[in-house]
């Protein structure tokens, strides 16, 4: 059981997660009248600071900074495959991000299947645009909860049973009101507190850790000996020839996918400016050191002896937490994750809202609704979303939300042909792309299924098959099928949609004063 300073600690960062929560609507208020846009893009007015705070903690989630160490633990050097990756999303983010926002702001776009609606004059493309975006953020959604139980568990502040059940519902329900009231201006004051905790606490922890071990070499020595070898440079800790085709494609892969993710997208869009945007991604390594440091506490955690248990290695750093730190900072640590947990979470339930509110609702099923009606809709969804995530999690088994997370993330960035390419070259035919859409999810989901939901798969036909991200074989599949597609349907004479975007040749040359005005 937890102690009661840990549990006090604990409970008072939740607290003050919850009481900047009900203070999110001072946040750049605005007097206009309620919109989608307004609730889940806070008017497109957030400055560089609140944005880095809210685009950072929404893509550095808590399961990242517990699966991540947890992959440490367990594997050695693969895990770290995360760092180039999250390096990767910053230059992706300065041009495909900052492109993205200038036509969604001014042809009034919320989501990314509005663009792609828009781009290709296809409404059968941005739906299944809008529902793969759908699709792939739920279990990424539960998969939230399962970082918050798991760090939770190891501390000893989740109750075995129906109370430990209603410690998880009593988290997320502060959560659920506060994002029902103020949409996305919730998660962004809550980042803030994420940013403090999380900067702080992993501080503390690795000084603790380098004073208590010995030093970074003890660490890596310790670790390597764990893993089975005799020193760091003979060990798991570095990559083999075989792994590396495979670390690569998954960095590479991964970065594709991330900008393609709605709730990614709609941290993205609630900037006020491009400018804004690129110093924001300018200044996002930040975030990914501190995952660099999270998979250097797995290692930490082999080579002090930690003993997670058998399928629940993302437990390794908190055990290592509450082994080494005094009681009052392991609360703080705990909370901090979970608070990392919130944030990402309330994003997830907005985007996913967004989507369907806009590129179902509206499309099909109410296409009159009032600006007023859009909102109440929206903020039932992202309610509902928030409900079934937490129903997931008690219903099924965690392994069921890990591999439904790792389809998620081969199924979304199917949609790269039709959102970043056509933000360059319209050229590619609607059809062409559903079409490849289609292959790219059919491919995908074989190979992941096939290899027992890895997402690293064997490609090559005899000899040693080279091992790549499933996810990104299937994008060259999808991208194939979209050339070929359009080059037979060019040569038929099969009309277009209509392109209503202005791109690319007019907006690379128009500057935008009524956004750059706020933005100077």
């Amino acid at each position: 059981m937890a102690d009661g300073a840990m549990t006090a600690t604990f409970l008072a960062v939740i607290g003050g997660a919850s009481l900047l929560a009900v203070s999110a609507r001072r946040l750049r208020p605005s007097d206009r009248l309620p919109s989608l846009e307004g609730w889940a893009l806070a008017d497109r007015s957030l400055g560089p600071g609140w944005t880095w705070l809210l685009l950072g903690g929404t893509i550095f989630t808590a399961y990242t900074f517990t699966a991540v160490p947890g992959l440490a633990y367990g594997n050695g050097a693969p895990a770290f495959f995360a760092v180039p990756y999250t390096v990767i999303v910053c230059p992706l983010a300065f041009v495909l991000l900052t492109r993205l926002w200038a036509v969604a702001r001014r042809h009034g776009y919320v989501t990314a299947a509005d663009f792609v609606g828009g781009r290709y004059g296809s409404p059968p493309l941005a739906l299944v645009v809008a529902l793969t975006g759908i699709l792939a953020t739920m279990p990424y959604l539960a998969l939230q909860l399962l970082g918050i139980r798991a760090v939770l568990t190891a501390g000893g502040v989740y109750p075995r049973g129906a109370a430990g059940d209603l410690v998880m519902v009593a988290l997320f329900a502060g959560l659920a009101v506060a994002t029902y009231r103020h949409g996305l201006r919730a998660p962004a004051v809550i980042s803030a507190l994420k940013a403090v905790a999380v900067f702080l606490s992993l501080t503390a922890v690795c000084w603790l850790v380098l004073e208590r071990l010995g030093g970074p070499g003890a660490v890596f020595d310790g670790a390597a000996r764990r893993l089975g070898g005799t020193d760091a440079a003979h060990s798991a800790l570095l990559l083999s020839p075989a792994q590396q085709p495979a670390y690569a494609t998954l960095a590479l892969g991964s970065a594709l996918a991330l900008l393609m993710y709605p709730h990614v997208l709609t941290a993205g869009f609630a900037a006020d400016g491009r400018r804004t945007l690129r110093k924001v991604s300018v200044a996002l390594p930040a975030w990914t050191a501190l995952l660099a440091l999270f998979g250097f506490l797995g290692l930490a955690a082999l080579a002090a002896g930690v003993r997670a248990p058998k399928g629940g290695a993302e437990s390794a750093v908190p055990m290592l937490v509450d082994r080494l730190m005094p009681v009052p900072l392991a609360g703080l640590v705990f909370a901090a994750i979970t608070v990392g947990a919130l944030v990402p979470a309330a994003v997830m339930s907005i985007a996913a809202a967004t989507s369907f509110v806009r590129n179902v609702y509206v499309e099909y099923v109410h296409p009159t609704a009032t600006p007023k009606r859009q909102v109440r809709i929206a903020k039932a969804v992202s309610l509902t979303a928030k409900v079934g995530a937490v129903a997931f999690v008690f219903g099924l088994r965690d392994q069921d939300a890990v591999n439904l997370q790792l389809l998620g993330s081969v199924w979304i960035l199917q949609i790269f042909p039709a959102v970043a390419v056509g933000l360059f070259t319209g050229r590619l035919h609607p059809r062409a792309l559903l079409a490849g859409w289609a292959v790219g999810m059919v491919a995908g989901t074989f190979m992941v299924v096939r290899e027992g939901f890895s997402s690293v798969v064997p490609l090559g036909i005899g000899g040693q098959p080279l091992e790549i991200y499933a996810g990104l074989a299937a994008l060259l599949l999808n991208l194939t099928v979209a050339a070929a597609g359009t080059a037979v349907l060019e040569r038929l004479g099969v009309p277009r949609g209509a392109d209503a975007t202005d791109l690319p040749s007019r907006l690379a040359l128009r500057r935008y004063p009524e956004t750059e005005a706020n933005n100077p």
